[in-house]
């Protein structure tokens, strides 16, 4: 079977199966089919050393600015105030407490447990560990299989890289070869006759003396006497004729006020309204005012009724403060035991300047400005070869082996650029949208086979 298809092109056509349908095209074309992929290896890795970083093998200096610079000083201790005595009182303390004289003691008796008690049975016999899938699932003594996949990994060479490229294996130097050169030989003779520089323009050019050039003069402006009308050519020409108006060409477009596409739908067709029945307004009942007067007195007014008595006294004894009237101690332990040190500002520790700066102006001189010999130009000889003429006019010959050997050919014409292509019959397609074409010699073949 043939499959036609355009040069060097994709197919256009979309998947048409009815358990694979996807956007993308397919990807098959006249060039993958020829050439398919073929497996690829890795690369081999790199013998090229890695440039590291490489530390210096001198000792580190241990020493720092902060050593060098600051000296540790002596630290005092800390004086510490001793702590006062203890003079023990010959009061004696009252232990009691509110929960003593409150609490009643009552005799506690022990509670029975209320679960029943459990009778465990020990056996003596000692215990199997064994699992249901060790004793069932026992291990096949069978070998390894050996992986069918080609092993396609790099595998270095045992022998010692001899760093020798394939040029300098196969090509040796075989020294400078002589040439035989076929520029042709320069006959022309140069003359020793002076050179005339007299041309025919020279020779033939007459010289005429110039002509006075042309002024043209103007003339002056004069006005018209002529009164100006203010008539146009289109007022004088164009005049307002009574006609009927120009008809529109454009043909007559009835509008559709009922279009059944947009104004129905099937929910509208199938579901109707219900009729739903007018809604049922009570009317309100007219406010007549009572007649007799309103009683504003309430339960609580008719039934409990205020008693002239006195208010309750407070039963609790009021809190007898003692105002002291000697001064308050605002001393603390933290004032006391902690006072302010009487401490001076450290001055910086300041270096002399090793620098000694001249006191003669900078002569802003260079060492290329000191040092620097200007030295006389040289000139060089030039070696470029003289000029040897003009060349004599000789035509190229334009002959090639291609331009001799190559005949022209017919453009053909792709078959897939056909809507039935001549000398092929049409068979069938295929799920993804390819024709498949069958030549007309192998279907005669096949009908004479049947």
């Amino acid at each position: 079977m043939h499959k036609l298809w355009k040069r060097c092109h994709r197919c256009p056509h979309l998947l048409t199966k009815p358990f694979d349908k996807s956007e993308k095209a397919c990807a098959l074309s006249e060039y993958m089919e020829k050439y398919p992929l073929y497996p690829s290896t890795l690369p081999r890795d790199s013998f090229k050393p890695k440039a590291e970083y490489e530390t210096a093998k001198t000792s580190m200096e241990g020493t720092s600015v902060t050593k060098r610079d600051y000296v540790a000083h002596e630290v005092l201790p800390q004086k510490l105030k001793e702590p006062e005595k203890h003079v023990k009182s010959d009061e004696r303390m009252d232990l009691t407490t509110v929960y003593k004289q409150d609490y009643n003691f009552y005799p506690i008796c022990q509670v029975p447990p209320c679960l029943p008690c459990e009778t465990r049975e020990i056996s003596s016999a000692k215990m199997n560990t064994k699992s249901t899938y060790k004793d069932d699932y026992m291990l096949w003594d069978e070998p390894k299989t050996e992986l069918i996949r080609p092993d396609h990994g790099y595998h270095p060479s045992e022998a010692k890289f001899d760093h020798r490229t394939v040029v300098q294996d196969e090509y040796f130097f075989r020294g400078p070869v002589a040439t035989q050169s076929f520029k042709p030989l320069n006959l022309i003779q140069k003359s020793k006759a002076p050179f005339e520089n007299m041309t025919d323009y020279r020779v033939n050019y007459v010289l005429r003396p110039l002509e006075k050039r042309y002024v043209h003069q103007y003339e002056k402006y004069k006005p018209s006497e002529v009164p100006f009308s203010g008539l146009t050519t289109n007022k004088i020409s164009y005049k307002g004729l009574a006609g009927t108006p120009a008809k529109l060409a454009k043909p007559f477009q009835p509008k559709l006020f009922h279009d059944p596409f947009f104004s129905s739908t099937e929910f509208q067709e199938k579901y109707k309204p219900w009729p739903q029945p007018p809604i049922f307004t009570k009317e309100p009942v007219e406010y007549v005012p009572p007649v007799e007067k309103m009683d504003l007195h309430t339960t609580t007014q008719l039934h409990y009724k205020h008693l002239n008595g006195k208010p309750a006294k407070v039963c609790l004894p009021l809190a007898q403060h003692n105002i002291s009237t000697e001064p308050f101690n605002s001393s603390s332990t933290m004032k006391e035991d902690y006072k302010p040190w009487m401490c001076k500002r450290v001055k910086p520790i300041t270096h002399a300047p090793e620098l000694t700066f001249p006191a003669k102006p900078m002569d802003c001189l260079t060492t290329f400005r000191t040092h620097y010999l200007p030295q006389p130009l040289m000139l060089t000889k030039s070696y470029k070869p003289p000029w040897p003429g003009p060349r004599p006019h000789i035509p190229l010959d334009a002959k090639t082996i291609y331009a001799t050997s190559y005949t022209p050919k017919g453009v053909v014409k792709c078959l897939a650029s056909y809507k039935n292509p001549p000398g092929y019959i049409f068979e069938g397609t295929n799920a993804d949208g390819h024709k498949f074409y069958v030549p007309v010699s192998e279907e005669e073949c096949l009908q004479g086979c049947h």
